[in-house]
């Protein structure tokens, strides 16, 4: 009796000093973070911050936690759980059937089709095969670019159309060698090398590299259903007819590449094509026409019903202002991903400090990473949430927002690279 009571109390003191420990060590954190809160260089802006245990379940730093931030491409996060919870395997590449010798197809919005990084051509050695060919035009409800996005960046590489039969990730690379190059091909007497201080017309499919130029551009082409056909038709040399219907019989579906190479391109480099391209794969997969909206709803208000600051979530990528999201958002489905994707997949995805994609030269240790983080970067704008493993093996999920700033960036990276570095120390 004596020996149990012995024992009881001997736990509940060891129970005591770790509560203890783990106490002082969250007043510390706390102190120290709002100690750099209050540097000079916030006084400016604005910022919110959520750090959390999902072991203990501990909210180990807050500071407006619910309130709505412009989130740039921390989006992708949400992109990235509703492309886990509607994708297959293998992403969806054409949907097909056959009526007497005529193949008829339409694009499932799959982005790897001859994509610059991807050069896919599962679809091509499909319909080189078939006999006659019918491109069914897709109905969309979206138009090529998202609300909210900056028109002035209609040539920008990371601005392409969105469409449900991407090709070329649909920009056009052009390059210089005995003559000016480009891919694909079929714009080569669409090119001008006058110096116009853009690269395409904004209107059509004019596109400016001038002589002097020895870099390789990859500028957004204007999509149409026209070109995909003529795209095409370059492509396999054979024609295309289109269609505006699909004829009766069953429907079949070709796939491609794995969907897990499309998300970890997306979420290291911070793909903002495909980002979008995911999204509309996604809405083909409970419905014929591409909507985003009815996926993105959808997610909201079924897989994501619990949060508590719903989100205004207007594209893919992250690429609209319209876009609002709170930390504590973030970190919810941070959470979720944590509960239901094994560790090493789960953090592969995800830009390692020091090491890989949109990271690579911050927040690194000099030995192996312990930061894996999406980033969100627009003009006045940086987010950074994911997951940090502190030097007692913990791993702890955070989102750190921060709007409206006008020092540079690297200076405020070089804060949050302080705080970081504390938090992995002391937890």
């Amino acid at each position: 009796m004596l020996i149990t009571t012995l024992r009881t109390i001997a736990y509940t003191f060891s129970a005591f000093l770790i509560l203890s420990c783990a106490g002082s060590r969250q007043r510390a954190i706390k102190k120290s973070w709002d100690a750099s809160l209050k540097e000079n260089i916030y006084d400016n802006m604005f910022n919110g911050i959520l750090v959390m245990d999902p072991v203990s379940g501990d909210t180990l730093y807050k500071k407006n936690a619910r309130k709505y931030f412009t989130p740039a491409s921390n989006t992708k996060i949400f992109t990235l759980y509703a492309a886990l919870t509607y994708l297959p395997e293998y992403i969806p590449s054409l949907e097909y059937t056959t009526q007497g010798d005529t193949l008829y197809f339409r694009g499932m919005a799959d982005p790897s089709l001859l994509h610059p990084y991807f050069q896919d051509s599962t679809a091509l050695r499909f319909l080189e095969h078939q006999r006659k060919l019918g491109l069914v035009v897709r109905p969309m409800k979206d138009q090529p670019w998202g609300p909210g996005w900056a028109w002035e960046d209609y040539d920008s590489y990371y601005s392409p159309d969105r469409s449900s039969f991407p090709m070329y990730g649909n920009v056009a690379q052009i390059w210089k060698e005995d003559s000016v190059r480009v891919i694909p091909e079929i714009f080569h007497k669409a090119i001008s090398t006058e110096n116009s201080g853009v690269n395409r017309m904004q209107d059509k499919n004019t596109f400016f590299y001038p002589y002097h130029n020895s870099d390789t551009l990859l500028v957004p082409y204007k999509t149409s259903d026209s070109l995909t056909r003529n795209l095409l038709e370059q492509a396999l040399g054979k024609e295309i007819h289109l269609a505006q219907h699909f004829p009766s019989g069953e429907r079949k579906v070709l796939y491609s590449v794995p969907t897990d190479s499309i998300l970890m391109q997306m979420m290291l480099e911070s793909d903002n094509f495909l980002a979008e391209q995911l999204l509309l794969a996604a809405s083909l997969t409970i419905g014929d026409t591409v909507d985003t909206k009815l996926i993105r709803e959808k997610m909201l208000s079924v897989h994501l019903n619990e949060l508590r600051d719903p989100p205004r979530w207007v594209d893919g990528s992250g690429l609209s202002r319209y876009n609002l999201f709170t930390p504590e958002s973030m970190v919810a489905v941070l959470h979720r991903l944590y509960r239901e994707v094994p560790r090493q997949r789960l953090l592969s995805w995800f830009p390692a400090g020091g090491v890989s994609g949109t990271l690579e030269d911050w927040f690194g240790s000099g030995q192996s990473p312990y930061l894996f983080a999406k980033t969100g970067s627009l003009g006045n704008n940086y987010c950074l949430s994911g997951y940090l493993y502190t030097r007692s093996g913990k791993l702890l999920i955070f989102s750190y927002m921060n709007n409206h700033f006008r020092i540079p960036s690297a200076e405020l990276k070089s804060e949050m690279q302080a705080m970081f570095a504390y938090l992995r120390d002391t937890y």
